[in-house]
């Protein structure tokens, strides 16, 4: 049973959670490719990348991919399903591209300003993600968020993902918050769900998906408005 009272700080992920990663991601495809004139359906290649860059990121965050490797693999191992020929000068001129025009698409999930608003005055609120440190920052201040978030840790700048407890760990002591007064609230149950829960946070499920969700040990929420029902 969550008590909001005991609530002092909430921790946010950001893609996938506030900021819509895949709709600011597709534009940036269709902008780089363009640039490139890369003459390949943008809808078939998305529907082939979204897979292989969720497995990616899975491996990044348990540290069996570096950065780089993420960011050419994802790219070529899209290209090969598709049967695109495409130079690997290319394919690093396109990871480059994607890194640097991501941040000029600024789409937010539904609520994103409402419950900030909300919430502000309540608590302290701060960010944590696995994201790259070079871009975070300017995805937040592009999309007029920045100004809510006390803390906002990367795990680049700890030197591990989420969920090692190290991340959370490094936030808490950042914000001066105690885990038994903190919540922590994303849309990843193995990176922001569990690794909160494994160091004593409380934690909210943003299942924007509708998914089946077996554990019960956490709340989940549908889109961003309900998280009022519990804080």
């Amino acid at each position: 049973m969550l008590d909001k009272n005991q609530i002092t700080d909430v921790f946010f992920d950001l893609d996938h959670t506030l900021w819509d990663f895949e709709k600011n991601s597709d534009l940036t495809f269709q902008k780089v490719f363009s640039l490139n004139n890369i003459d390949i359906n943008l809808a078939s290649f998305l529907e082939v990348y979204k897979p292989i860059n969720f497995e990616y990121w899975k491996l990044y965050r348990e540290e069996k991919v570096t950065k780089e490797s993420l960011r050419y693999g994802r790219l070529k191992k899209s290209f090969d399903a598709i049967n695109y020929i495409i130079s690997d000068d290319m394919i690093n001129l396109i990871a480059n591209q994607y890194i640097a025009f991501l941040a000029d698409f600024n789409y937010l999930f539904d609520g994103t300003f409402e419950i900030l608003d909300y919430l502000k005055d309540k608590y302290k609120l701060h960010i944590i993600t696995n994201g790259f440190e070079e871009i975070q920052s300017k995805k937040m201040i592009n999309s007029k968020i920045h100004h809510y978030f006390d803390k906002v840790i990367t795990s680049e700048s700890v030197g591990v993902k989420k969920p090692n407890a190290k991340v959370f760990n490094f936030a808490l002591e950042a914000a001066k918050a105690d885990k038994e007064n903190s919540i922590m609230i994303g849309d990843n149950i193995e990176a922001d769900i569990n690794g909160a829960l494994t160091v004593g946070m409380k934690a909210i499920h943003c299942n924007f998906e509708n998914e089946i969700i077996k554990s019960k040990n956490f709340i989940s929420v549908t889109s961003l408005i309900e998280i009022k029902q519990y804080l």
